[in-house]
C-alpha cells in the first residue's frame, strides 16, 4: 500500500467503507476509547471536524480496546455514547487492533513507518495520525498532545 486511500474498513454501522472515498481530504485518523482520561478529546475532534471540514479535512475514528480495557462496548454502543456526550458527526468504524499481528492494514501502515519520528508502536488511545490531501502520512501526535495543541498543524496541511 502506498497511501491511506488504499485501505478499507467496516463503518461502526458494519458498512464497508473504503478510505478512497475521502481521496483529495486531509485526514486526521484517531484510535480511540469511551473510558479513558483522554476520551474528553472527541470534543476537541468534533471541534476541529467542524471548524475544518468545508476546507478538506475528515476525522476518522477508530475505536480499539487494546489499552487498558477502556473501550469495552459494542459498535453500537460506542455510536450511542459518541452521539450522545459528544454530539460527534466524523465518520467513526469498527474497533479495530492498532498493535500486533491482529492490526488492522491502515494501523500496520501507519506504524510502519520506522525510518521517521512518525513510526513505531502506538502507546495509547487518542494517537493521532495527520495525513495531506495526497493520502500521506505527515506527522503522528501522542494521546498528550490534544486536538487544540495540534490545530496548526492541521491546519497547515490543508493550505
Amino acid at each position: 500500500m502506498t497511501d491511506a486511500y488504499d485501505f478499507k474498513a467496516p463503518s461502526i454501522d458494519g458498512q464497508a467503507r473504503s478510505l478512497g472515498e475521502f481521496r483529495g481530504q486531509a485526514m486526521l485518523i484517531v484510535n480511540v476509547a469511551s473510558q479513558c482520561g483522554s476520551t474528553p478529546q472527541y470534543a476537541g475532534l468534533e471541534a476541529l471536524y467542524r471548524r475544518y471540514r468545508d476546507q478538506g479535512l475528515v476525522v476518522l475514528g477508530f475505536p480499539c480496546d487494546q489499552f487498558g480495557h477502556q473501550e469495552p462496548g459494542t459498535e453500537e454502543e460506542i455510536k450511542a455514547f459518541c452521539s450522545t456526550t459528544y454530539d460527534v458527526t466524523f465518520p467513526m468504524f469498527a474497533k479495530v487492533h492498532v498493535n500486533g499481528d491482529d492490526a488492522h492494514p491502515l494501523y500496520a501502515w501507519l506504524t510502519s513507518h520506522q525510518a521517521d519520528t512518525v513510526g513505531g508502536r502506538i502507546e495509547w488511545n487518542f494517537t493521532k495520525f495527520l495525513l495531506d490531501r495526497d493520502g500521506s502520512l505527515v506527522d503522528r501526535f501522542p494521546s498528550s498532545q490534544t486536538p487544540e495543541q495540534i490545530e496548526r498543524d492541521v491546519a497547515a496541511v490543508l493550505t
